[in-house]
């Protein structure tokens, strides 16, 4: 099999599909904690692309480059915005950022 070949691979950013007893399982953890998870998840791809996002600074991220679904996804979500033909980080994405890539580091 070829080294590049996806096959029974989940492709970038696709929603991992949850069955029934998983959500129960879940909704049994948020009555029991009361906690919840308010953001939506990021795939490792999407967290990388931020984070390359974050280092581009001002001069942002062009579209056409290999992360493009990420930052697509990234600008649904807000946490990037489209300024002409580059991505560029929002303070929702900066803030993102700064609980996600940077607290690894901390």
């Amino acid at each position: 099999m070829p080294s590049g070949d996806r096959v029974g691979r989940r492709a970038r950013c696709e929603p991992r599909s949850w069955g029934l007893a998983d959500r129960v399982a879940l909704q049994q953890r948020v009555a029991e904690t009361g906690l919840v998870w308010n953001q939506p998840y990021l795939e490792t791809c999407c967290r990388a692309a931020l984070h390359r996002l974050f280092l581009a600074g001002p001069a942002g991220r062009p579209p056409d480059l290999m992360d493009g679904p990420c930052l697509e996804r990234l600008a649904r979500m807000d946490l990037c915005a489209r300024a002409g033909a580059r991505f560029m980080l929002t303070a929702d994405g900066s803030a993102r950022h700064a609980t996600e890539v940077l607290k690894a580091r901390a």
